[in-house]
């Protein structure tokens, strides 16, 4: 059996544009699908689904489903887990699972397979909470929370770009908004009590910002349903608020159809 990799890359050089990341999804000799990255010296192959080395760890769909149940039976019977801290081989183990993650994101970002994008965002940044909540020390916590606001700003440019290739402009700039507004609160209560200079979150809020206005030229849209409904109970206009919540509600059973 050969060894090398000289038929996995052969037709695929690598010649990314700045930024650009090189990604195919193809189906393996037994029928599943995998996702292949192409790097400078070779290939990147990951699962599509669960952990992306194809792994269960001690039995876990991911670590951090390991780390979560670990973490649940430690600790007092008042609260379990609560005072539990990750040691130094669930740090690594940890920093394992984040990797691979960020590169399946962007492998799914670069496909535009935004929903699959969304999930493993998600992931991350539970991935994140848990680490906030239990890491072993605040050096090894910022060394994660620094990249939340990036995390979630993929996120919110997953959601806008789906919402868009269903043709659904309104729920584009409000997942913007939302993202704007997550990455805000993460400004606000961490990096502004570190060096503020050092965070990306301003220049990720303006990226976002941008898409938006972007949007709203293109498809001639003034203000979404949720922003006049926040305008109407902002002034206590009740009876208008109902209304446009009714159409909210329409919107959303039209979507799910």
């Amino acid at each position: 059996m050969r060894k090398d990799l000289d038929d996995v890359i052969q037709g695929w050089p690598y010649d990314p544009e700045p930024g650009e990341v090189l990604a195919r999804e193809i189906r393996a000799r037994d029928g599943r699908n995998v996702l292949q990255i192409r790097i400078e010296l070779g290939v990147l192959q990951l699962e599509v689904a669960g952990r992306p080395d194809g792994s269960r760890p001690h039995g876990a769909t991911t670590y951090l489903d390991y780390l979560r149940y670990h973490a649940a039976n430690r600790g007092t019977s008042e609260s379990p887990g609560s005072n539990w801290v990750m040691s130094q081989h669930h740090c690594v183990e940890a920093d394992r699972e984040f990797v691979q993650f960020y590169h399946r994101r962007m492998a799914w970002l670069s496909l535009r397979r935004y929903e699959l994008a969304i999930r493993d965002s998600d992931h991350t940044l539970a991935l994140m909470d848990f680490v906030r909540k239990h890491g072993a020390d605040e050096d090894y916590i910022a060394s994660h929370e620094q990249f939340r606001g990036l995390v979630q700003f993929h996120k919110a440019q997953a959601q806008a770009a789906m919402a868009l290739e269903r043709r659904r402009p309104e729920e584009a700039i409000d997942a913007l908004r939302d993202g704007v507004e997550r990455i805000a609160l993460h400004q606000r209560t961490w990096w502004e009590e570190r060096d503020a200079t050092e965070s990306p979150n301003p220049s990720l809020i303006e990226q976002l910002r941008l898409n938006e206005q972007e949007i709203r030229r293109n498809y001639a849209v003034e203000k979404t349903l949720r922003e006049q409904l926040d305008e109407a109970v902002a002034r206590e206009d009740y009876e208008a608020a109902a209304r446009i919540r009714d159409q909210i509600r329409a919107q959303q059973a039209k979507s799910r159809r």
